[in-house]
Parts: structure tokens; sequence; C-alpha cells
């Protein structure tokens, strides 16, 4: 009998998804709440558990195909019946295809010793179906996807891997002459030949391009900068962040303080934490930080909740959680939900200074960057110092230019000093 597998209920004002990839194929065992299909949605990445234990049956819709919620997607076989069939499989696949059937026994004299078998060679299925990223970049390096060992959930190939295999397979020595044969060189592409791939934007990457675009055409966007003197928190973070790690079980990172001091900003400047929705502002008592985390489909912002009522371990574990989710794909529509107020550090990537763009329907947002040893004048004097610029772009319908401006030099400050985050100053 049968089982359907449909589309869950994906979240608020979500409708519909994407189907990025299927995780099982026709024929493998599948266990209850193992997951069969992973969709694409406009927030997240989700999986389609199986609703019982069997055997994956039909696929009823394509890789990029887009399905409404409650839509039948596969079905699941019974595990007994089914495993009838693939027995019969399974028996048919083991003879050689041009191995034709055994001719009947002549009716007199003695039957021919039947011939050994031939060896089968290991016919185990390394198929595996890849992830736009993944197959981008297996075609781009040209490495043997069953020859790389994933190391995403449930043994899947994630971009890093591929990238991995890539760079051991040009470190790795030629063979000589002597060893294997020379390969054929892959004919030259004809002269003056330009290539191009094209490739469907995900749903994720769809709505990205919506949203950032809305803001600019809705909201009147404005940055504000500032540099930072990161000497203090680097002094502190070297002192005790063994002693931290040790109490804690994460490493102290900057994203505690810029979250901590961001805090003390939106206290001190209200609008800066607020909204607007309709022809009122909403003003929040709280503060949710949503994070910046890049993703192997792209940026994604999970919320920090009530980050002003957290300590820097609890935020520092709150950012590595949601790190590792965002990379195993298992980030959920509730840890994307709601934020009022966004960091993002370009920095880790090396960016030296940016506009970053409000996410909606937010009214601002800290950019970070890299820090660099730069020479600054103290008491007089020149002096090296490590040296951030901050960036602060914010919903100018909302906020003024002199609560934007005094909210980051708040956090310049808290940061420059970071006893002001202890006495709430």
């Amino acid at each position: 009998m049968a089982v359907e597998v449909k589309i869950p209920t994906l979240g608020e004002s979500v409708t519909e998804a994407t189907i990025g990839e299927w995780l099982k194929k026709p024929g493998d065992p599948v266990k209850l709440d193992e997951p069969v299909a992973s969709l694409e949605t406009d927030k997240v990445a989700v999986e389609v558990p199986s609703p019982v234990a069997g055997v994956m049956g039909e696929q009823k819709v394509q890789v990029g195909d887009t399905v409404a919620v409650g839509a039948v997607i596969a079905t699941i076989e019974d595990a007994q019946a089914a495993g009838e069939t693939t027995q019969v499989a399974e028996r048919q696949q083991a003879q050689p295809a041009d191995q034709a059937p055994p001719a009947p026994a002549p009716a007199s004299g003695p039957a021919p010793a039947p011939a050994p078998a031939p060896a089968l060679a290991d016919d185990t299925d390394h198929t595996t179906t890849l992830s736009p990223a993944v197959r981008r970049a297996v075609l781009e390096h040209g490495v043997d996807p069953t020859q790389i060992k994933g190391t995403g959930k449930d043994g899947r190939l994630t971009k890093e891997d591929v990238l991995a295999a890539a760079k051991a397979k040009e470190a790795a020595p030629a063979p000589s002459t002597s060893e294997a044969a020379p390969a054929p060189s892959p004919a030259p592409a004809a002269k003056g030949e330009r290539r191009e791939e094209r490739v469907r934007m995900t749903r994720l990457r769809q709505t990205i391009a919506r949203r950032l675009k809305g803001a600019q055409e809705e909201a009147a966007l404005l940055t504000t900068f500032n540099d930072c003197d990161m000497s203090a928190v680097i002094e502190a973070r070297d002192a005790y962040k063994e002693l931290f790690a040790k109490k804690h079980g994460i490493k102290l990172g900057f994203m505690s303080f810029f979250a901590k001091a961001a805090c003390l900003a939106l206290k001190d400047v209200p609008s800066v934490n607020a909204r607007i929705e309709g022809d009122e502002i909403v003003y929040h008592q709280y503060v949710d930080i949503s994070v910046a985390v890049s993703a192997p489909n792209g940026l994604v912002v999970p919320v920090v909740r009530d980050a002003d009522a957290m300590s820097f371990a609890e935020i520092e574990q709150a950012i590595a959680a949601f790190g590792q989710k965002a990379k195993d794909g298992t980030l959920t529509m509730q840890d994307m939900a709601g934020g009022t107020f966004t960091i993002s550090n370009g920095g880790v990537f090396g960016s030296l200074m940016s506009t970053p763009i409000v996410n909606p329907p937010q009214s601002a947002v800290l950019g970070l960057h890299r820090i660099e040893d730069r020479p600054v004048a103290r008491d007089g004097q020149v002096v090296i110092r490590p040296m951030m610029y901050l960036a602060l772009t914010y919903d100018h319908r909302l906020i003024d230019g002199r609560e934007a401006v005094t909210a980051l030099k708040i956090i310049k400050e808290a940061i420059e000093d970071p006893m002001r985050m202890l006495i709430d100053l």
C-alpha cells in the first residue's frame, strides 16, 4: 500500500516552495521521519520527512518544480511488498546484460557443468543528488563527486567538500608515463570562443533580490560612517579568551561586543530600534538582533532574541549555533522570523567599507568591516592603531541624521571603552 508524501505547512504567509533536491531515489529504504526531499522557500531550505517507514516510490515532481503546501510530491511503498520487487530487480541486475538465459539441457546425455559466474564489480550506487551550488563546483573543477566523502547532513556533499577535493587533486603529483597511459587532453576551445552558463535563480536568491530592491525603492536610505579603535576590545579578548572558553565552552569573539554595544545605542536612541507600520511608528521594548550569516545558498539573517538581556557567552553561543545550522542547511522559519536591528560583518570577507541595505521592516543596519593597522593621532602623536570603519544605514523617513549619528557614536565609544557596557553608560 502506497502512502502519499505531501508538502507540510511551511510557516506563516509561505504557500509554496521549490523542489531543491531529492534525498532519496525510488527503491531506497526510508525510515519514519527520514528526509526524502529538500525544499527551497523564500527564506530557508526545508526538508520533507517521510510519514511512514518503507521504500521510496514514485517521485511525482522534478527538481526545480514549484509546489504548493499540501501537494503530493511522492509516495512511500509498503516495505514488505516493495522488498519483493527490489529483490527481483536485484536478481535481474546481477545478471550481465549481454548474457542470454541458459538454454534447456538436451533430453539425452549428461548436462554440461555450468561455467563459473564472472565476478561482479562493486555495484554500489554512488549516484548522489547534488544541490545547484555543488553541481556548479563539480563542473568548474572537473572532480568526480562519487570519489568525494560528503561532510554534510546524511553524508551529502557540500561546496566545501568539492573545493577541498579539487585542491587535493591539484596538489597530487601527476602519474609517470610508466605508471599510467597519458589521459587524452580535452579538445581546445575554439579561438575567440566565449562560454556562458545559465542557471536558474533559487527561490531564496529571488526573494533576496526582490526584498532588497523593494527596500531601496520604498525606504529613504542613508548611511553614516565612523571609525573605531579596536585596541581595548582586542586587549580584553586576548586577556580573557582562554578563561572564557574554559568556562563557557565557546570562543570569545567580536560580535558579542558589538551586539552589546548596539543594545546600549538602541536603548538610548529608540527610533533606531523601531519600524514604520502604515502611518504609525512601532517602538520595540526589546532588542532582537538579526545576524547576517553566510549560507551555501546565500546570505541569511537568523535572529538572536532578547539580546539586551543576554550575556556575552549566551550571544556567542547563539551566533555559533546559527552559523552551524546555516552551514548544515537546518535553519527554520522560526530562526529567521522577526528581528528589530541587523548587524552585518563584511569584515570577515575582507571588506574595508560598505553601505549595507536595511532589512525591511527594520529601520537600521550596522555594517562591520575588516580591522587594519592605520596611523592615527593620539595626544599629539601619530601612532599605529587597529582601526575598523563602522557604517550605519538607516531609513531617513523614521530616523533623523542626528539620531543615526548619535547611535553610531555610542557604539564606537562602547567598543573603544568596553567598561561602558559593564556599567550601562
